[in-house]
């Protein structure tokens, strides 16, 4: 058996039998356990083996990022070869058992001793180590071609990384300049009249949104309150808010009515209007000496309307539709007298729909709930309370939509 693998081992077939039997006879025979590590790349110790029987892996760079396979040897081949011709004895890679071994051990003096006995041998062994060595560049040329191949990829993939980071700043300067010119648009301050405490709160879903709210002076004693939401979000809601917001300012003050400034809007918006998009607003006029509010809604959310003792006010309603969908909408209009202590509240659907991670809405119940008590909160405070309210109740879901809330505190009469 040891001496047909050997006779069968490339390298030596061009031996006489009788060199072979002989070889046979006094080659060390060794056992080795799956895994071992015959050979260390960079060790000196000029091994070279016959595998009888098993597996090897011969590895490059192991144990390293950089490790790669480079061949499996099955019985019939030799390991270790390179060491015994180099000056140190150094192994060129690492050869690691795949399976449990059956080797023939030779050391460099029985190697010289082969040549001396079968200097034809020599030739062979030239032979066999020069194709070894062809086989080795072979597969190192390929191996760089790869990595060429990868890191072209690569250089290509980070080209487009770096493009979309570019692109991706950029929009976030053009989106920051839109917020910017979004924000301009809505009143720096809150109105000061005398008996009447205001406030006002937006809270975009992104960097720009199509919530959207007003005060707009329409004499001595009549001040328009406004309040909107354009459908979708984002850049068009954002653009279609702020032709709405530029519209009902002009509008307001020419207009003989409510109604009339909305459906004048509403023609104005249907023209440029090709997304099919929309707009529902409430818009009201509230005079100062009588607390009266009389208010037009387009397909926009009630006011809540708290008494002094948190009672809410009835408000009757009819169904009413949005801006920029159809030439004649339906309004719905109303009149509510503030009552002292009380407090008013518009806002966008933003708000009674938030849901918690359970699905459940926030709605008008949870807006009174917040607002138990009026006549001890003010304007500012209401707003800033259900802003809070409204975070713990996401439980740390995103918010789903633009908020928006327009906060009227009416003073009491004893002061």
């Amino acid at each position: 058996m040891k001496e047909q693998i050997i006779g069968s081992v490339p390298l030596f077939t061009s031996l006489p039998a009788s060199e072979i039997r002989y070889l046979a006879e006094t080659l060390r025979t060794r056992e080795f356990d799956r895994e071992t590590l015959l050979f260390q790349e960079g060790e000196s110790r000029g091994d070279f083996y016959i595998l009888l029987e098993g597996e090897v892996e011969v590895i490059k760079a192991l144990d390293t990022p950089d490790e790669r396979l480079l061949a499996r040897r099955q019985a019939g081949s030799f390991l270790g070869e390179m060491s015994l011709f180099s000056q140190d004895g150094h192994h060129t890679a690492s050869v690691r058992a795949s399976t449990p071994l059956s080797l023939i051990e030779m050391s460099r003096g029985d190697l010289e001793a082969l040549i001396e006995r079968q200097p034809t041998f020599a030739y062979e062994l030239l032979r066999t180590l020069s194709a070894r060595l062809e086989e080795s560049e072979d597969l190192t040329i390929k191996d760089l071609r790869e990595k060429n191949r990868q890191l072209t990829i690569a250089y290509e993939e980070l080209k487009a990384a770096q493009a979309q980071i570019i692109e991706k700043e950029k929009l976030e300067r053009e989106l920051e300049v839109a917020r910017q010119i979004q924000s301009s648009l809505l009143p720096r301050t809150v109105p000061h009249r005398s008996g009447f405490d205001f406030s006002a709160r937006i809270a975009p879903m992104s960097a720009v949104g199509g919530d959207f709210y007003d005060f707009i002076p329409l004499g001595d004693d009549t001040l328009g309150i406004a309040v909107g939401d354009v459908s979708d979000h984002g850049v068009p809601a954002a653009l279609l808010m702020a032709l709405t917001v530029t519209l009902l300012r002009a509008e307001a003050r020419r207009a003989a009515s409510p109604r009339e400034a909305l459906s004048l809007i509403n023609q104005q918006l249907i023209e440029g209007n090709d997304l099919g998009m929309f707009v529902t607003l409430l818009f009201g006029t509230l005079d100062v000496n009588t607390r009266r509010f009389e208010y037009i809604r387009a397909g926009h959310d009630l006011p809540l309307v708290l008494q002094a003792d948190g009672q809410p006010v009835d408000l009757k309603h009819s169904p009413g539709q949005p801006l920029g969908l159809v030439p004649q909408p339906a309004f719905d209009e109303g009149s509510v007298a503030l009552s002292p202590g009380g407090l008013m509240l518009i806002y966008t659907d933003g708000v009674t729909e938030t849901t918690d991670p359970e699905g459940e809405m926030f709605g008008v119940k949870g807006v009174r709930a917040v607002l138990q008590d009026p006549l001890e909160r003010s304007a500012d405070r209401a707003c800033d309370d259900i802003i809070t309210a409204l975070n713990g109740f996401r439980d740390g879901l995103p918010q789903g939509d633009d908020i928006t809330l327009v906060a009227v505190r009416v003073g009491r009469d004893d002061g």
